[in-house]
């Protein structure tokens, strides 16, 4: 199983002492964040896609190619790569390059973004989300699969012969998961192409998550990608961490109270309650990571969220660090001890998926059963 960190990439002030990082400051932090996932043991790293205030990352992948530059191991990935508001050739191009810097450690997931302001920035109409997630990926994997490509779609010019450069490294795509909190026709995307399904995992009670979560794994089957435990699914997940849970939330509290996102709306104890948000001990955490697995079944990917809401960095480091020496040890063996053998322990890496071969699933345009509704052959 996988474990990893992500981030959002926020520029917020510390409620604790008034101060408000710079954007440079912030950006560098993200990277020091991802070195030190490596150093400690940790497996992936991703952030965030984001084009307005109070967030930094804005090109995932000139960030993650200066990462995989001053990595060795850790998998690079996207906590969303916008497939609404990006051009799908850019896509194609951008994160292929990134492939090739990286050797191979990379995936990336696309999602449609919460920020409604963004659509008309990139002159798209946001009232077209869905359909345009559905059409620009279809095109994203053609660009990716085939070496000259004709295309004509709803929401961008047509394509004449066009060849996408650089090819994937090796021919071969980087897995693609599809990040959704709430809606429906993105977790059937992801079980139509067989691909990876993530749900983020913060702000929504268990029952919701589970029901999202059930969804893709029945369309996966359905699709004849396999039996519905073997479906690829990711989670995210907020923790912070003490000697004691006291301790804990004392220092939390404030951080959580002035969050940009949740805060000024419920309290710690209520939001710990009603989400999946982690504040205590490292055992604490063990125990509520574990029992995902019981309403989402076996799974293959977890990211923690842990730079949230203007915490110093040398509070995030730490965090990190007693999740790659305390937490996730605990958490790899007890997940594989109780995982079935025909349950895949990890999500396809670059080095699976070339091993499969040329005609293997994931290097097909569309899968052997059609169903999905909104693609479409122009």
């Amino acid at each position: 199983m996988q474990f990893g960190i992500f981030s959002v990439g926020d520029v917020t002030t510390d409620p604790t002492n008034g101060r408000t990082p710079s954007e440079a400051e912030r950006i560098m932090a993200m990277v020091a964040i991802a070195a030190k996932a490596e150093e400690v043991g940790l497996d992936v790293f991703a952030t965030g896609e984001h084009h307005n205030p109070p967030f930094v990352p804005s090109s995932p992948t000139t960030m993650l190619g200066y990462i995989a530059a001053r990595t060795e191991r850790l998998r690079l990935s996207t906590a969303t790569t916008l497939i609404t508001t990006n051009d799908p050739v850019k896509i194609a191009e951008d994160y292929a390059m990134l492939q090739h810097l990286a050797d191979g450690r990379v995936d990336l997931m696309l999602g449609r973004g919460n920020t409604a302001p963004v659509y008309p920035w990139f002159g798209k109409d946001i009232r077209q989300g869905i359909p345009m997630a559905i059409e620009n990926y279809h095109l994203l994997r053609r660009l990716w699969r085939e070496k000259q490509v004709d295309w004509q779609g709803r929401y961008r010019t047509p394509l004449q012969g066009f060849t996408a450069t650089p090819a994937p490294l090796d021919d071969t795509p980087p897995f693609v998961w599809h990040g959704s909190i709430r809606s429906p026709e993105i977790a059937e995307q992801a079980a139509f192409y067989g691909d990876g399904f993530f749900h983020n995992h913060i702000f929504w009670n268990k029952e919701h998550t589970e029901q999202m979560v059930g969804l893709y794994r029945r369309r996966f089957e359905h699709y004849g990608h396999g039996a519905a435990d073997q479906a690829i699914v990711g989670l995210g997940g907020q923790v912070f961490m003490a000697d004691t849970e006291a301790e804990a939330k004392r220092f939390f509290r404030p951080y959580f109270d002035n969050a940009p996102v949740y805060g000024h709306g419920p309290s710690l104890e209520e939001f710990t309650t009603q989400t999946p948000l982690t504040v205590g001990t490292p055992e604490q955490v063990i125990e509520r990571t574990l029992g995902f697995a019981d309403y989402v079944g076996d799974y293959q990917r977890q990211l923690f969220l842990t730079d949230h809401a203007g915490l110093p960095l040398d509070v995030v480091l730490e965090q990190i660090e007693r999740l790659g020496r305390e937490v996730v040890p605990v958490l790899r063996k007890e997940f594989e001890l109780r995982r079935p053998d025909h349950v895949p322990s990890d999500p396809p890496t670059h080095e699976s998926l070339v091993a499969a071969g040329p005609e293997a699933p994931h290097q097909q345009v569309r899968p052997a059963r059609a169903g999905l509704s909104e693609v479409r052959e122009d």
